[in-house]
């Protein structure tokens, strides 16, 4: 309450005086919203794991967070996700996967598969992000090998 020009005048509560609506409450309106609000979460999480065990995806909603698959998505679509492994990946398709060490995972659009390619010709640049000491060693024996070379 706020006195006002000696008037008492009520302020309108806001929705952040959670504390003063709970102690106004009796008992058992308090344990009813409780078991309202358990209710609401458990309904949420068996709704999630459900949608897990159905698309076969880790995380069967995602939202786009850039702008960089515009104009098929934009920042803020919800992407649903499915993960059947029958289904061959084919140029065209857009694919969601996750990189270890980021929680956030990668939409992109396929451009090209190589069924018949080299394995592993990646694990180089991912040893050299990894190890950043490996990198700086092999470019400075790549330098040095540059500098010391004689041509004949």
């Amino acid at each position: 309450m706020v006195r006002a020009g000696g008037v008492a005048a009520h302020l309108p509560t806001s929705g952040l005086d959670i504390f003063g609506d709970l102690r106004k409450m009796n008992k058992r309106q308090l344990y009813y919203q409780v078991l309202n609000f358990a209710m609401i979460v458990s309904s949420a999480l068996m709704i999630w794991k459900g949608l897990i065990v159905l698309t076969g995806s880790e995380s069967p909603i995602v939202v786009v967070l850039s702008g960089s698959m515009e104009p098929a998505f934009h920042r803020g679509d919800l992407l649903f996700l499915t993960n059947f492994r029958e289904d061959p990946i084919r140029a065209g398709e857009i694919v969601v996967f996750k990189v270890e060490g980021r929680d956030i995972p990668i939409v992109h659009r396929v451009i090209k598969v190589h069924e018949k390619f080299l394995p592993y010709v990646g694990m180089v640049t991912i040893i050299m992000n990894d190890y950043p000491k490996f990198k700086y060693a092999l470019l400075a024996v790549m330098g040095a090998y540059v500098l010391l070379r004689r041509e004949s």
